[in-house]
């Protein structure tokens, strides 16, 4: 029995009932064990809410004492937890102990200083003052007037930071283009790649689903795969392009920045054969050209705004709107009808929003400009000297020059392993990633298993780049040695 009273609401919806006990206290049974059920009180907020700034700023501050890697095994937690909700409610005590003991254990510290593997995900004070403010507004965005300010800072603070990549004016909102906050870069590129299906069917034909061609580097993120299947377009129509190992795995514009090795593709020239081809020309986490459709970056990974936070902009608003639209009559008024805003709603995939702008909004202005520019610089200078480190070792190689701070490097094999390093390489990165002293990732070029060392989480500093640079070396030693 979940609960002794339900309500029946109209449609034959039914809702379980968060009652208060009938006795007044936390648990039902006259004692104070358990929380009393204010959702919003004010001073329960202000009292728990110091606590868990409390209990967070511990953690920040004794992070590095965690194993970077979660060591866990596969279903670790269903061993700990109950099998079913709680009847009464508990403590917040009993909570932070279940936190520390069975929760913490299962993370992988992103924030940790020797996190070196994927992309960073940055957090940041100002970030996090941000998520606070949106939990606390908690508002559904979808249209302009469900929360004025939530749209307009959005628009405002998307224009600063168009203005900031000196994109072309014609992303701005004051031309016929404009930013939007998705959640993620998948998203970004699944409503670009509606709208870019949805102009081509109207030039050319609805029937004509079946000639769409989406062409792609082999080093481009996975998610524009995903995005060609939920956009109907044929798998044989998806046409990947190979990488020039010989320009640091940048797209060469005669075959037509990777997600593997950090290039940057020559965007001016695949600009060109776009636009002579009518083609829609995406730019993904990289510096726009003139003849780009349209561009997106993700502020929740090196711009210290917590996940999550990713920019897209569009030179021309109408296509995405024309794609994604639709206007029920619940959701009908006077501005929307007057097109005099606008409505987010019709520029992503899901009808609610979060207060996104904010946070960024928040970073922008509490550690300005210059001090961004500081903060993305030295981790590229630190990605330098790892590289420079790498090369003083003649059993390694660099195997594509270093692109902002992702250093892509391997152990040399002995010419005796048939499988160009790969066993090698993988012994080393998963005893690193198994002592809990860092964490790195890997990937494939041409052939190549290869260490990826992404430098830029908050916290690192050069202290922990030499300290990871030795723990590699030590334990290629006792590889090289055992074999």
């Amino acid at each position: 029995m979940l609960a002794d009273r339900y309500f029946l609401m109209p449609r034959a919806k039914l809702f379980l009932g968060l009652l208060l006990p009938r006795d007044g206290s936390g648990t039902g049974n006259g004692d104070d064990s358990g929380w009393s059920m204010r959702p919003m009180d004010a001073e329960q907020l202000r009292e728990c809410g110091h606590r868990m700034v409390d209990f967070i700023a511990d953690y920040y501050k004794s992070i590095e004492t965690f194993s970077v890697l979660s060591q866990v095994q596969p279903g670790y937690l269903n061993e700990l937890l109950p099998d079913s909700a709680p009847n009464r409610p508990d403590t917040l005590d009993a909570l932070f102990d279940d936190i520390r003991e069975k929760i913490v254990p299962g993370v992988t510290h992103w924030q940790s200083p020797n996190y070196f593997a994927y992309y960073p995900s940055n957090s940041s004070t100002a970030g996090f003052l941000g998520e606070m403010l949106i939990a606390a507004f908690n508002i559904v965005g979808f249209s302009w007037i469900t929360s004025p300010a939530a749209t307009e800072l959005e628009v405002i603070v998307l224009d600063w930071f168009a203005k900031m990549l000196k994109l072309p004016s014609k992303f701005l909102s004051s031309a016929v283009g404009g930013g939007v906050i998705q959640g993620s870069a998948s998203e970004a590129v699944l409503v670009v790649l509606l709208a870019a299906r949805d102009r081509t069917l109207e030039m050319h034909g609805k029937k004509s689903l079946e000639k769409l061609v989406v062409y792609a580097s082999d080093q481009t993120h996975s998610a524009l795969q995903k995005a060609c299947q939920i956009a109907g377009i044929f798998p044989e129509n998806f046409r990947v392009v190979k990488a020039d190992y010989s320009n640091s795995y940048a797209v060469a514009p005669e075959a037509v920045g990777t997600t593997s090795s950090s290039a940057v593709d020559p965007l001016h020239k695949l600009g060109k054969i776009a636009q002579a081809h009518d083609m829609w020309f995406h730019i993904d986490a990289a510096y726009a050209g003139s003849a780009s459709d349209s561009f997106n970056m993700n502020a929740h990974k090196w711009f210290l705004t917590n996940f999550d936070c990713s920019l897209l902009w569009v030179k021309d608003k109408s296509y995405l709107i024309e794609a994604l639209s639709t206007n029920p009559e619940y959701l009908k008024n006077k501005a929307s009808q007057e097109n005099s805003v606008v409505d987010f709603k019709d520029w992503q995939i899901p009808l609610g929003r979060r207060f996104r702008s904010l946070k960024l909004w928040m970073v922008l202005r509490l550690y300005g400009v210059e001090n961004l520019q500081s903060y993305i610089r030295k981790h590229i200078q630190l990605a330098k000297q790892f590289e420079q480190l790498v090369l003083s070792d003649s059993r390694f190689e660099v195997v594509t020059p270093r692109n902002f701070s992702l250093v892509c490097f391997r152990l040399l094999p002995p010419t005796s392993e048939d499988d160009n390093g790969r066993n090698l390489n993988y012994s080393l990165m998963d005893a690193c990633n198994s002592s809990g002293k860092i964490f790195i990732s890997h990937t494939v070029l041409s052939g190549k298993f290869v260490l990826r060392f992404a430098v830029g989480a908050p916290l690192t500093e050069e202290k922990h780049v030499d300290a990871a640079w030795k723990l590699l070396q030590d334990e290629a030693s006792k590889i090289l040695g055992s074999s």
